[in-house]
């Protein structure tokens, strides 16, 4: 079982604008590229995990049936310290705390697939400080936003990570890193 981080960043290295907006991530002109192989991605996942701004815009500027369509009923743990509304068609848990315990009860939801932090950053780190987090994969996309949510906002030095895979998928540089 594998704990991944696998998002969009920036060149400069934001995965949310300043108004935690993903509006332009999806205004790059071959963003249905460079997200071809989740489907695949998913297909090996039995949790997903994310922060409540990733959920939030997510609710807000998806319709309804979005989450029920790409994520089916996939157990979802969101970390909040707000009321949120439940997406239609999610199997969501919101929680609060250290990483730790989500992790274990989202590795027994998994049933031996793996587990998706599918934002944000910090949230990420806290996974990665408990030495919870196996791989990062990032989509680098053709933009820089000069300031927001950054992609990872910790120190984390290269004798922890080891480049694994590099692809082109059209505008995009996908990297994906193990960490040790």
């Amino acid at each position: 079982m594998t704990t991944r981080y696998y998002t969009a960043t920036s060149l400069d290295g934001y995965i949310a604008d300043p108004d935690n907006s993903l509006d332009w991530l999806m205004a790059v002109a071959d963003a249905d590229t460079a997200t071809g192989d989740v489907g695949e991605f998913l297909r090996g996942i039995g949790a997903l995990c994310l922060g409540s701004t990733t959920y939030e815009w997510m609710a807000n500027n998806n319709p309804p049936e979005t989450w029920h369509d790409n994520y089916g009923d996939l157990p979802t743990w969101v970390f909040t310290h707000r009321e949120l509304p439940v997406l239609p068609g999610a199997n969501v848990r919101f929680v609060a705390g250290e990483v730790r315990p989500v992790h274990e009860q989202m590795t027994a939801a998994a049933a031996g697939r793996g587990i998706w932090i599918i934002g944000g950053g910090d949230l990420a780190g806290q996974f990665a400080d408990a030495g919870l987090l196996d791989e990062v994969i990032v989509g680098i996309a053709p933009v820089t936003l000069g300031g927001g949510a950054p992609l990872l906002p910790r120190r984390i030095l290269s004798d922890r990570l080891r480049l694994v895979d590099v692809e082109r998928l059209g505008q995009f540089a996908k990297l994906v890193y193990r960490l040790g």
